[in-house]
């Protein structure tokens, strides 16, 4: 009983599952923003290859 009591007040899991929480928003956010900024770039180049030709 006193393991389990033990494994309870263990923080270390929690500082763990904290930083994976925090590292898949951040995940989110690059990912979102990249798509984004691809989107828009994909549209300027092929304004400025039209242009061009």
């Amino acid at each position: 009983m006193t393991r389990v009591v033990e494994l309870w007040r263990d923080e270390q899991g929690q500082d763990i599952a904290e930083y994976a929480v925090m590292l898949a928003v951040i995940l989110v956010i690059v990912v979102g923003t990249i798509r984004l900024i691809g989107t828009k770039s994909n549209t300027v180049f092929s304004n400025v290859a039209s242009a061009i030709q």
